[in-house]
Order: structure tokens, then C-alpha cells, then sequence
């Protein structure tokens, strides 16, 4: 007999694939150097301490890469997958939250600060927008078997 996965699970899992692939993504832009930090948003800052051999920028992006990758195995946790961390409900609101709260910056954004807003806003905005959203649902319809 095979064990069904519901759709809450499918979310998390989800959700957790996106985590880890971002979380890849951000070694890689420590691995591609100061044009990678460029291309992908981190700032003209980043990449100029970067081209000086600076360790700031990698040691940064190696912290958001390692919290992403925590994120993914919320998430994981949360499928069933992996075992269960302590506070696995309130890590997966806490994120939900924060990548929600992320997304949804944009729009004050373009009221109060426009000149801000460029093309790496808007399109980070949706796609943690879209983050969000599957840890929020998948969290949601996951509830009963989360604790």
C-alpha cells in the first residue's frame, strides 16, 4: 500500500525545494564573484568588496544561504520528511511571515519610495512573494499533523 501525500505536504515540499534551490543559488554567487553579486541584485557595495577580496560579502551570503537552507528543512519537517525540530509550527509561521512580509514590500515601495523600485525589486518581491505563499498554505493545511 502506498502512503498518500496531502496537499499540505506538497506545499511544504514545495516551499522547502525553493528554499534549498535559493540557498544554492546564494554559494553559487560566492563562487561566481563580484559579476554574480551584481547580476543578482546584492548591490554595487557587495560586489566592489568582493572584487577587493573581502571576505563581508561571502561571509553575508553564506549566512542567508545557511538560513535558507534551515528554512528548506522547516519545510522538509513539515512534509514529513526529516525529523521534526522543536518549535516546528512556530519556525514555519515565523517564516511564512517573513518571506510573506518580504513580498509584500514591494507595494508600499512603489507609494512611498518608486524611485526605489527597479527591476531586482519587483521580481525578488514575487518570487518570495510566491515563497511565502507555499510555507503559508502548506503550513495551513498541514496544522493537524505539525505538532
Amino acid at each position: 500500500m502506498e502512503a498518500s501525500i496531502d496537499m499540505g505536504q506538497k506545499l511544504l515540499v514545495a516551499g522547502g525545494i525553493l528554499s534549498l534551490v535559493a540557498s544554492l543559488l546564494h554559494i553559487a554567487v560566492i563562487i561566481g564573484g563580484p559579476d554574480w553579486y551584481r547580476f543578482f541584485g546584492a548591490g554595487e557595495e557587495m560586489a566592489r568588496m568582493a572584487e577587493q577580496g573581502m571576505l563581508r560579502p561571502a561571509i553575508i551570503t553564506l549566512g542567508i544561504a545557511l538560513i535558507l537552507a534551515i528554512w528548506a528543512y522547516f519545510a522538509f519537517a513539515g512534509a514529513g520528511l526529516v525529523g521534526k525540530p522543536p518549535l516546528l509550527r512556530s519556525g514555519l509561521i515565523a517564516i511564512s511571515a517573513v518571506y510573506l512580509l518580504r513580498g509584500l514590500v514591494l507595494f508600499p515601495m512603489l507609494v512611498f519610495l518608486p524611485e526605489k523600485v527597479n527591476s531586482f525589486a519587483v521580481w525578488s518581491s514575487l518570487i518570495v512573494l510566491i515563497y511565502g505563499l507555499f510555507y503559508a498554505l502548506g503550513t495551513w493545511k498541514s496544522w493537524p499533523s505539525l505538532s
